[in-house]
């Protein structure tokens, strides 16, 4: 669970006023952290039990950490232009060339003669339009790509899940909840192929370990023996996404 609240910080975030500071509750983490993310939100991840006072004395003690993380952050690019002319899916090895096609009736892309097509009309609406088509293409694309991946790495390490989930956040890369449904975050298609591998890894051991003990790490190794970097790679992520997915 995410939401926004008021806690008391010094800085700002670079051309947005103060930062945006966000609490998540996490039935899994054992302590507080504190998250500074590319574009100037502050997350705070709050375990099970912890009161709010206890958060805001937290986010006190460190609040020069993060005004300093905030102050390094790199000065925010130029716009990308949208719709963007070609999609790269890293994980898939995949890339299209995107073409406006034109036509009637909603807007919808599709894959034609290996070019994803925007077709329909276009209209005041179409910027809107379009990222929904795309996120809808992006979406059902990576669906099946990832189903074939997640069941193959479950096969190959007798693994057992019930079933897969995608979903699109901003901040989660994946869970996997105690009746053993796997969810993945689409944005892992624009990730390293071996940082999606590495993250398949990392939730199918959920389904034996709901936890990150000793025993839980040491059952990763045994199936990603470069999870550290892969992790590091995976939490710096988020900067790999195209702007338009999060517009």
């Amino acid at each position: 669970m995410l939401d926004q609240i008021a806690l008391p910080i010094e800085g700002e975030a670079k051309g947005s006023g103060r930062p945006e500071l966000m609490l998540r509750r996490s039935l899994r983490a054992r302590r507080l952290a504190l998250r500074v993310h590319l574009d100037g939100r502050v997350e705070v991840v709050v375990p099970r039990g912890v009161t709010m006072s206890a958060v805001e004395a937290f986010v006190t003690r460190h609040r020069d950490w993060v005004s300093q993380k905030l102050a390094a952050r790199p000065t925010r690019a130029a716009p990308e232009p949208f719709p963007p002319t070609d999609i790269s899916l890293p994980a898939l090895d995949e890339r299209y060339r995107v073409h406006l096609a034109g036509g009637r009736g909603r807007l919808r892309a599709e894959i034609r003669g290996g070019v994803l097509s925007l077709r329909g009309a276009w209209g005041s609406a179409t910027p809107a339009a379009a990222r929904r088509a795309l996120l809808f293409w992006l979406t059902e694309h990576a669906r099946v790509a990832l189903e074939e991946r997640l069941r193959t790495t479950a096969i190959r390490g007798d693994f057992r899940f019930r079933s897969l989930q995608l979903r699109r956040q901003r901040t989660r890369w994946g869970s996997c909840s105690s009746r053993g449904v796997i969810s993945l975050n689409v944005c892992v298609v624009f990730q390293d192929p071996a940082v999606l591998d590495y993250l398949i890894v990392h939730e199918l051991v959920h389904t034996r370990h709901m936890n990150h003990s000793a025993a839980y790490w040491t059952a990763v190794a045994e199936h990603c023996p470069d999870w550290r970097r892969l992790d590091r790679e995976l939490s710096q992520g988020w900067k790999r996404v195209p702007g338009w997915v999060f517009a």
